[in-house]
């Protein structure tokens, strides 16, 4: 069974509606409690870090992923939940999860002259992505060119680049799919990123 976190800032519809589609068994809730005998988790997220890591620590999640990954479980994080396993975010100054070192930065903080060449922030909207640094269960049979939606204003910044299987060019290099042991993340949104995105969710869930 798969279990979806729900602490009140995440794309929990469109990540329903895509494992639906896929047949996936999924249970979704806002207790850990009742997550707690899954097989594994999805990670959702959408919009600030600070409110994000609040309703973490006010569920009880927080403490929850902490020990979930601590036993090797695994966890796919999706756009806000991708950067929020990571040990700092730029957005807000927060302190989030610690479960992959690293931080988030913004866009302008890693080229601040990024607007001046004609690139937009946030960036929104479809891109493609370039694997690296070795295969990625995730990423089995997701055709090479294929593009992916992305909405995030942060970058992933993590302290050891060989968790980076995936990147986009937006100005700069944009860390798109991670894989640190059994944590797995994408910045862009895979149930939103049509027949690739779909693969790469039923990637993880049936592996």
């Amino acid at each position: 069974m798969i279990g979806i976190v729900d602490y009140n800032a995440g794309n929990i519809t469109s990540v329903e509606r895509a494992l639906k589609a896929l047949g996936i068994d999924f249970i979704l809730s806002k207790k850990p409690e009742d997550l707690k005998d899954c097989e594994k988790l999805i990670f959702p997220g959408v919009g600030d870090a600070a409110y994000a890591m609040k309703q973490l620590a006010e569920s009880g999640f927080d403490k929850f992923l902490k020990e979930w990954c601590a036993e090797n479980k695994p966890l796919l994080g999706i756009c806000l939940g991708s950067q929020i396993i990571f040990d700092w975010s730029e957005e807000g100054g927060t302190d989030c999860l610690g479960l992959v070192k690293g931080k988030i930065q913004h866009f302008q903080t890693l080229s601040p002259d990024i607007k001046s060449h004609g690139i937009k922030v946030p960036h929104m909207g479809w891109n493609n992505i370039v694997r690296e640094n070795g295969d990625c269960p995730i990423l089995k049979d997701v055709p090479l060119a294929s593009d992916f939606y992305f909405v995030h204003s942060y970058v992933i910044c993590p302290e050891n680049e060989s968790v980076i299987k995936a990147y986009a060019d937006y100005g700069v290099k944009v860390p798109a799919v991670i894989q640190c042991g059994n944590i797995y993340a994408c910045q862009f949104h895979p149930e939103k990123s049509g027949e690739a995105g779909l693969k790469i969710l039923e990637n993880y869930c049936n592996a």
